[in-house]
Order: C-alpha cells, then sequence, then structure tokens
C-alpha cells in the first residue's frame, strides 16, 4: 500500500498527517511534532502533499 497523497494540518508544535492510497482507503495516520516532519517526508516515497 503506497500512500499517494498526504494531507497535513499545520500547527505550531504538533501536526496531524494523514495519508491515503490509490484506492483513497487511509494507510497513515500520524502525529509529529516539529522536529520529526522533515525526518518522516524524507524517508517517504513522492506524493502528493496538501497543507
Amino acid at each position: 500500500m503506497q500512500v499517494i497523497r498526504f494531507g497535513i494540518d499545520l500547527a505550531k508544535n504538533v501536526f496531524q498527517v494523514h495519508g491515503v492510497d490509490a484506492s483513497g482507503r487511509v494507510v497513515v495516520q500520524r502525529q509529529l511534532r516539529r522536529a520529526q516532519v522533515a525526518k518522516f517526508f524524507a524517508a517517504q516515497p513522492p506524493a502528493l502533499i496538501g497543507m
């Protein structure tokens, strides 16, 4: 299940990340701290990101 789209809710400290696959199923739901965001997305395959 490869994520093709990410949605990210931006905030001061904690970011909500939601990822869906090609069929629209939720495959990622995470809460990330500001310091974790860049590392998380660097490890993901290329995908569309909506903010």
